[in-house]
């Protein structure tokens, strides 16, 4: 199975700001969600009546599409202020951002755009378009919207953030995420600090400038520039994060939104990753009962806890003694982790992790080492894309340290681990990454409402590992105009994955404007 097209084309971009990677984590890095935290910039007012003097020329540029490589797509180049505060006109630099598009199809009347992102943070966009959403939502939303994404400042295509070279990447996504004593916690303290110095050396300039608010305005301007009144988006994971920020700013603006897999800008960082640590125990018991059920299940049978005791006992074993790949690299604690958490974003790569289990508990660790690569975007020759970078620099940006010093991550142990038997510990100390960034954190946490924004429809998925069915609850009570629609099955986001109930509702609203009922379920 291609594990690259499991993670990566259901609506989701796996995202990790640590060294234990989140889907959606914000402030620190827990694993697997799609969330970064909430932030505040200063912003010349919310919801403008009229666009600044300073920013005309950027929601006025005309975008020069060209062909980019990928049949029926193409491809632009947008200019935004590096710096909202201090545009080009007023001597600042500007910031190149990549767009992509696949124009309607038809037949039926054209409805405008429909800008998507998969999350992450540093999921990228452009490639989540030709990949997936161009060619794969549902055709009678693709016959009435040009389908857009731009990829987000600092992600892919939009200046890259970079921070470790290959080599580098593979010693870091080794180090023992959880340390057993004060040598192994010194050595994790330090890779942190080494992987935020060269985020730092290598992308000074743009770092301080990746915060989910500057995104958010980066959309605004492109709306503009594609000629549409308002903005009708379809975000997944931390992509309902950039989504709410969005119509927090530009409530008049936002036309129909749907925030699929949703995260929760009230919390701060701590209770964040705490929440996600709970939100992978409830997906993997989820596996374990379905894994009992099969007869090549490599945890055996019994309830739950017992397996999961039995998963905790083979990462022990991995921490003592790493097990071969056929490759240089070898398979320990932290890699096997991280492979088992990449295969709970969605249940339909459970069967292909309990072959990697088995493999690595027979002492082949290719399995599942392949499944931690797609999650890091580690390509066959041993580069990184640049998810990983961008996901730490916007989390960082947008929100506080979940932990100062490993003094804190102590202290909060037990809570994690009672959250999560199996990954409290290690997706504690991932969380401490943010300590060390260069860049003092711009955001804070808070609550987005929208007020006088249209109905904006929020997607919860009961299962969610990387973001838990209660962020959306939240999430949806807190925009003035937010409507609950939920998913009860397993895996990360729901739009596209095999509900009828799900599709049939979300098109409804992207095409006829009618948000289901309130607190409807599928």
């Amino acid at each position: 199975m291609d594990t690259r097209r499991v993670l990566r084309t259901t609506g989701t971009v796996i995202a990790a700001a640590g060294l234990f990677l989140s889907g959606c984590t914000t402030g620190g890095s827990a694993p697997g969600a799609a969330a970064s935290g909430p932030g505040r910039a200063s912003t010349p007012g919310a919801d403008p009546a009229a666009t600044p003097a300073a920013l005309a020329p950027y929601y006025r540029q005309k975008l020069t599409w060209r062909p980019c490589g990928v049949p029926g797509f193409e491809c632009a180049t947008m200019k935004a202020p590096l710096d909202y505060a201090r545009p080009a006109s007023q001597g600042g630099k500007d910031i190149e951002l990549a767009v992509a598009r696949k124009k309607a199809t038809g037949p039926g009347k054209r409805l405008g755009s429909l800008l998507v992102n998969p999350g992450g943070p540093g999921g990228s966009a452009i490639g989540y378009l030709q990949a997936y959403a161009g060619i794969g939502y549902p055709a009678p939303v693709r016959a009435r919207y040009d389908m857009v994404a731009v990829d987000p400042r600092g992600v892919a295509r939009s200046a890259p953030v970079e921070c470790l070279t290959g080599p580098a990447m593979d010693a870091y996504t080794q180090v023992d995420q959880t340390p057993d004593d004060a040598a192994e916690q010194a050595a994790l303290v330090e890779a942190f600090k080494k992987f935020a110095q060269g985020c730092a050396q290598r992308s000074g300039t743009v770092l301080p400038h990746v915060s989910t608010v500057e995104a958010a305005r980066d959309m605004d301007v492109l709306r503009a520039v594609l000629g549409d009144e308002k903005l009708n988006y379809v975000g997944a994971s931390y992509g309902t994060f950039l989504g709410a920020t969005y119509a927090d700013l530009f409530p008049s603006r936002a036309g129909r939104l749907v925030l699929d897999g949703a995260m929760d800008p009230s919390r701060p960082a701590v209770d964040l990753n705490r929440d996600q640590t709970e939100g992978f125990e409830t997906a993997f018991r989820s596996f374990a009962k379905d894994c009992a059920a099969q007869p090549d299940c490599p945890l055996g049978q019994g309830n739950p806890d017992e397996m999961g005791r039995r998963l905790k006992d083979f990462f022990r074993k991995l921490d003592a003694q790493p097990v071969g790949t056929g490759e240089r690299r070898t398979l320990g604690e932290s890699l096997a982790t991280t492979g088992v958490i990449a295969a709970m974003y969605d249940e339909s790569a459970w069967p292909q992790l309990r072959q990697a289990i088995t493999d690595a508990m027979n002492g082949d660790g290719a399995g599942l080492l392949a499944l931690a690569d797609s999650y890091y975007e580690r390509e066959a020759d041993g580069t990184y894309q640049n998810l990983m970078f961008a996901n730490a620099a916007v989390n960082c940006l947008d929100l506080p340290p979940a932990f100062r010093g490993p003094q804190d991550v102590q202290a909060a142990l037990p809570s994690f681990e009672k959250a999560s038997p199996v990954f409290g510990a290690g997706l504690a100390w991932a969380s401490l990454n943010c300590a060390y960034w260069p860049v003092k954190a711009t955001g804070t946490p808070h609550r987005l409402e929208a007020k006088g924004a249209a109905p904006i429809v929020v997607v919860g998925t009961t299962r969610d590992p990387a973001t838990p069915y209660k962020w959306a609850r939240s999430l949806a009570g807190q925009l003035d105009s937010g409507v609950l629609l939920t998913y009860d099955g397993d895996g990360h986001t729901a739009y596209g994955r095999g509900s009828d109930c799900i599709d049939s509702t979300i098109n409804r609203y992207l095409l006829e404007g009618t948000p289901p009922q309130d607190g409807k379920r599928c």
